[in-house]
């Protein structure tokens, strides 16, 4: 396997699942190419879990990747490396930014925003309810796109008239067919954006959590605050991954549910729960396919004897190894509601696992059992073969989801 060249990853998401074939069938781990950075990619399942629980594996590139400087000049991904967060931190600086982020996630916190996320759902169902019979509905733009983002909006103090703004800078931080050049003028403008909602909330503070970060940065805490860059790239942190990662799963189960008319019968006949198709669509078809990156602290040896050296940047496939047939057997590429042992990598794993999961799994059962419930007639508007994955290998879900809420009686 060591002279085996690395697998170029297809920055447009097209071959995903062909991807994932490819790495489980070079070992435990092998070497990639991502937009011209090679890394380690680990697909099997405990090996990955073993990892991401390891001291001796950092995110923190300045720190442990002997390269970085050189790479966040010119890496189009710059940002997911050169970002400072809980997700690029290692050891105490993790910790100190975790603690900081979660008293604004817990779970009476989550239970309050109980009702933001039913009365916003029900709202947009009531208008998409007024709609001709058979008119096509791009349901991603009308549905898996306003709720998370009006939830993430409610938290942070964001206010209605500049969700807009971070959603297109937001989609850019995802797309991996972005040049360098273009890349690093979106990362500027989300900068900017999120540099004026701090300045917005520092002359008008309040009781959401950008408040409470800029509070945390600006001393009331006391010792163990946020820099400047920390606040920033927090709030990077909260925005993004709040809200993209909520509309692929919820375009991803919906998409599942209608393509396979099976699973929606066992859902519908009570063999199956809205929490069995969530943890299914996590696991089959995860919202981020691959996380860049983290770095070797020292020398690891594989089980087959290969070496992941000190300072050799590690990629996280957690799509390959959700589907891993060491994990979940033959049928581990099959969607299945009723399959007994569901657990999968979607949320993290380990000290970088996502705080948000409960308010995740809150907005995604509560939109989809409106859904369905509402329009139990719902069907895809186009075959499923010529629904188009997004323009990245991070993110996965479609670039439209067009449906048919009530079909044209026949």
């Amino acid at each position: 396997m060591t002279s085996l060249h690395p697998v170029v990853l297809d920055p447009t998401g097209t071959r995903r699942h062909d991807e994932h074939r490819i790495l489980h069938s070079r070992g435990s781990a092998t070497q990639v190419t991502v937009l011209g950075v090679t890394a380690w990619s680990v697909s099997d399942p405990i090996l990955l879990k073993e990892l991401l629980t390891s001291p001796a594996i950092s995110k923190d590139g300045r720190a442990h990747w002997p390269v970085f400087a050189e790479v966040v000049q010119s890496w189009p991904l710059a940002l997911w490396i050169g970002v400072q967060n809980m997700f690029t931190a290692y050891g105490a600086d993790h910790r100190r930014l975790r603690r900081l982020i979660a008293p604004a996630l817990s779970a009476r916190r989550i239970s309050a925003l109980t009702e933001v996320v039913e009365d916003t759902v029900t709202g947009i169902l009531d208008d998409l309810a007024g709609l001709p019979d058979g008119e096509v509905v791009d349901l991603r733009e009308k549905l898996a796109y306003p709720v998370p983002i009006a939830v993430i909006g409610h938290l942070m103090g964001i206010p209605a008239g500049r969700l807009d703004g971070f959603r297109a800078t937001v989609d850019g931080v995802f797309d991996t067919t972005l040049g360098t050049a273009e890349a690093s003028r979106n990362t500027q403008t989300l900068y900017e954006v999120i540099g004026g909602l701090i300045a917005a909330k520092r002359a008008a503070p309040g009781e959401d959590l950008t408040s409470h970060l800029i509070r945390a940065r600006d001393g009331e805490g006391g010792g163990g605050g946020l820099t400047e860059d920390e606040l920033l790239g927090t709030l990077v942190l909260m925005i993004s991954a709040g809200y993209e990662t909520t509309v692929n799963v919820l375009d991803q189960a919906t998409t599942l549910l209608l393509t396979h008319p099976r699973q929606l019968a066992h859902l519908r006949e009570g063999r199956a729960t809205w929490s069995d198709v969530i943890e299914e669509t996590l696991r089959l078809e995860p919202p981020v396919t691959h996380v860049p990156l983290r770095y070797a602290v020292r020398d690891i040896t594989l089980p087959d004897g290969r070496l992941i050296a000190r300072g050799d940047a590690v990629l996280a496939s957690l799509g390959a190894a959700n589907v891993h047939p060491r994990w979940h057997g033959e049928t581990a590429g099959t969607f299945d509601v009723t399959r007994a042992d569901k657990e999968h990598l979607a949320f993290g794993h380990g000290v970088h696992h996502c705080l948000g999961a409960p308010l995740a799994r809150l907005e995604l059962t509560t939109v989809l059992s409106a859904l369905f419930d509402r329009f139990p007639d719902i069907e895809l508007a186009v075959p499923h073969a010529d629904l188009v994955p997004l323009n990245s290998l991070i993110s996965n879900g479609h670039e439209r989801l067009p449906v048919r809420l009530r079909p044209r009686l026949r």
